[in-house]
């Protein structure tokens, strides 16, 4: 983790140095108790709209314009409450971000990691 904010995979053993783990899916993760997702929080309202998820389909060619529609999102007000609660959390901690996506570099928790340790996204 470069910045404050990291990403995983939730099917990934939990590590001592993740910090505050919490995940940013909309839906919960098939096959993943509670007790073994070793979770702080779960941070839905964080997540990509039910219809911008479906229209990317984690088609690697949408990423680009996935990412641009995500953070149009992230910015909206409706998000504000969720990307201030991440942030006070990374004030006092790191926060690794988890998703169940396969590709999680080309995931809403990629995305999100990486606007949130952004000068811009801080509100700088």
């Amino acid at each position: 983790m470069a910045g404050r904010f990291g990403y995983r995979r939730i099917y990934e053993d939990a590590l001592a140095q993740e910090g505050k783990r919490v995940l940013v899916d909309r839906l919960w993760p098939r096959g993943v108790s509670k007790e073994r997702a070793h979770l702080d929080e779960w941070l839905r309202d964080v997540a990509p709209s039910s219809d911008l998820r479906q229209w990317y389909h984690h088609d690697t060619e949408r990423f680009p314009e996935f990412r641009d529609r995500y953070i149009a999102e992230l910015e909206d007000s409706d998000h504000r409450p969720a990307v201030e609660h991440l942030r006070d959390l990374a004030a006092h901690d790191r926060v690794t971000l988890l998703t169940a996506t396969k590709d999680v570099d080309h995931s809403e928790a990629a995305v999100l990691a990486a606007w949130l340790d952004s000068a811009g996204a801080a509100g700088r």
